[in-house]
């Protein structure tokens, strides 16, 4: 069971719960059954399944309760906070110092996900204009340093690293000094693992410290070992000061639940997850995005970022058009390419409250495709083409067979992407009415915003009113976006 699983399971529990006329103890328990053997089937520690029930039902007394639903909501409230105490070891994780050198030290088991976590950390940090290097002091492993040094090439990061000294402790002083003198801000050292917990192992990892003074020990744990993390976890952090945590190996894994909980009692803090083999399978560990995430609640905080991140908060073109009503091919090309910039489609689905429901769960890369598709049958279209706002005027069979030719399509294809348009089309003329402003921002919703709910909701594909719970679920929405640019998400593909 991977997570994604677990976290629908517990949300399905909740949403029976909350979906009956009465809301006794009755239900409650039900509900909470449920969800245990839920969080107990991905192996998460029998002692913390039965505390946060516990806890859970102490927070709730139904008598004092207001009925309907103020009831409902303060049921779900105590299951997400309690939710969020599990996996909260209640300390904050180094935080790195921009303009000067920060040592990050890598340690782990063989097999982990280590060398690769490196390459992704440190394309985070680069991501974000951070200097950032990689050193392997990894002489244990044969194709340690070829492995390294293939996803610093690929990822376009410094390395260092040697293929005829045999001494570690020597290779991390050697590429930390010569990183410093460069002026790097993020120096990360990939130390050796092994099959299982070994004296020499701990022995080296101690050596290595000494030498290399990390002002952070990043331990590396993958998910798919469960309950046997906090072993681990207890090992690694007796041996060396393990500042924080990165799981890997969260995309399907049984026992993943397990091992989140076990390194949350150990109060060792998780900083990222890995979520797949790619470079970009990589996120940064929030509780309580994680917890809202995963039963489907969304995060709207992580989109917001993710939207900054990307440079889309500003674009007044785009809401210069929007606020006439004008879309055409060319500004559905660039939304495609702003959604892609924000990483994988289900990652930025799931973060928009409500949106988890309309992605068909493991077609993410098909969607994904789908989307890339599109781009390169645009790119096959001439400027009149992309710039026209009548598409059945101007695009005619032998127009079509020409694009399909030219982006290697089927005809079908190229239509379907043409029907695709009209919808978004015909969704973007009727937000002109929501006079949004300038910068995306919409005066009326502050002036007059139940009139103004109502002409968003107008404006809304069907489908996605309906999941969101209806008016009232978009109401909600727009509450916890707080104003936020919507028309990047009305109508968007499945």
């Amino acid at each position: 069971m991977v997570l994604a699983e677990l976290g629908g399971r517990i949300a399905q529990a909740m949403r029976s719960m909350t979906s009956k006329t009465v809301i006794d103890e009755e239900a409650v328990d039900n509900m909470l059954k449920e969800i245990s053997s839920a969080l107990l089937s991905s192996d998460v520690n029998v002692k913390l399944v039965s505390s946060l029930r516990k806890n859970v039902k102490n927070r709730i007394n139904l008598e004092d309760l207001a009925t309907g639903l103020n009831r409902r909501r303060m049921i779900q409230q105590a299951v997400f906070e309690e939710l969020c105490e599990m996996l909260n070891p209640g300390k904050k994780p180094y935080q790195p110092k921009k303009g000067k050198p920060n040592v990050i030290m890598f340690v782990g088991l063989q097999g982990s996900g280590k060398t690769t976590s490196c390459t992704k950390y440190a394309l985070h940090y680069q991501r974000k204009s951070w200097k950032t290097c990689l050193v392997c002091s990894d002489t244990f492993r044969a194709g340690a340093f070829d492995q390294l040094k293939q996803n610093a090439t690929k990822a376009r990061i410094p390395f260092y690293g040697s293929y005829t000294e045999r001494d570690p402790v020597k290779i991390a002083r050697d590429g930390v000094e010569m990183f410093k003198k460069e002026g790097q801000e993020i120096i990360i050292v990939d130390t050796s693992g092994r099959h299982k917990q070994e004296a020499s192992l701990f022995e080296e990892m101690q050596q290595i410290a000494a030498a290399v003074e990390p002002d952070d020990i990043v331990f590396v744990l993958d998910s798919s070992i469960g309950q046997a993390a906090h072993d681990q976890a207890t090992a690694f952090k007796e041996a060396v000061s393990v500042g924080s945590v990165i799981m890997t190996k969260l995309d399907g894994h049984a026992k993943g639940g397990g091992a989140l909980s076990a390194v949350a009692a150990t109060s060792s803090p998780i900083v990222f997850i890995g979520t797949g083999e790619h470079f970009d399978d990589f996120e940064t560990f929030e509780v309580r995005s994680f917890v809202s995430r995963l039963l489907g609640l969304g995060d709207v905080g992580g989109l917001m970022n993710a939207i900054k991140d990307a440079g889309l908060d500003k674009q007044p073109e785009l809401y210069q058009k929007l606020s006439q009503g004008v879309f055409t091919l060319r500004d559905m090309y660039e939304q495609f390419q702003n959604v892609m910039k924000m990483g994988p489609i289900g990652k930025v689905m799931s973060m928009i409250p409500g949106m988890s429901a309309l992605m068909t769960k493991g077609r993410e890369h098909e969607s994904q495709e789908r989307f890339k598709k599109f781009m390169t049958i645009m790119d096959s279209m001439t400027d009149d083409e992309l710039d026209t706002e009548n598409v059945n005027k101007i695009f005619t069979d032998t127009r079509v067979f020409r694009i399909a030719q030219g982006s290697g399509s089927h005809p079908q294809q190229v239509w379907e992407l043409i029907e695709e348009f009209k919808r978004f089309q015909k969704m973007i003329a009727k937000m002109k009415h929501l006079k949004i402003g300038k910068n995306g921002e919409m005066p009326q919703m502050t002036r007059n915003p139940q009139q103004a709910m109502q002409q968003m909701g107008k404006c809304l594909d069907p489908r996605m009113l309906k999941q969101i719970g209806g008016m009232s679920g978009l109401q909600n929405l727009m509450k916890s976006m707080n104003g936020m640019d919507m028309s990047q998400f009305m109508g968007m593909p499945e």
